[in-house]
């Protein structure tokens, strides 16, 4: 499996979440984690013990309607969740083998976006330019 193309996936799915301007990127992506959550629920991989796990995601998705960081923990929740399916060989994909564990590359790049309060495209431009200027500053010599 190549590991760089999951992560291409998760930079697009931010890019593409970059459109949508807030407060409906919040709500809009709290919505997708929240789907997320019952994305294992017709393969039944761990049984009955899907269900708690989709009840902790609606609740983190829930949370996650005020807040970037509830939704930034939903998509961790959901790479451990991947991990575990991939571990037992149940994937997301009944037809691709590798498709859980290219999820759990993927989740993370979107949870550290959300993390980060899911900044549009503008956001980060400005952050890293601020944050290019501050290495720039500390690394000239000060003058006394």
């Amino acid at each position: 499996m190549n590991l760089v193309s999951p992560v291409i996936v998760g930079i697009i799915y931010c890019l593409l979440m970059t459109l949508i301007k807030e407060p409906h990127r919040r709500l809009v992506n709290a919505i997708m984690v929240g789907g997320a959550g019952a994305a294992y629920l017709s393969g039944g991989g761990f049984g009955p013990w899907e269900l708690p796990f989709v009840a902790l995601m609606v609740y983190v998705a829930y949370r996650g309607l005020d807040s970037w960081a509830f939704i930034g923990i939903g998509w961790l929740l959901h790479t451990a969740w991947d991990i575990a399916h991939h571990v037992k060989g149940n994937p997301i994909l009944p037809f691709h083998h590798d498709a859980s564990l290219a999820c759990a590359i993927c989740d993370p790049v979107i949870a550290l976006w959300c993390l980060g309060g899911g900044p549009a495209l503008s956001e980060v431009r400005t952050l890293l330019r601020v944050g290019m200027k501050r290495v720039r500053n500390k690394s000239e010599p000060t003058v006394n």
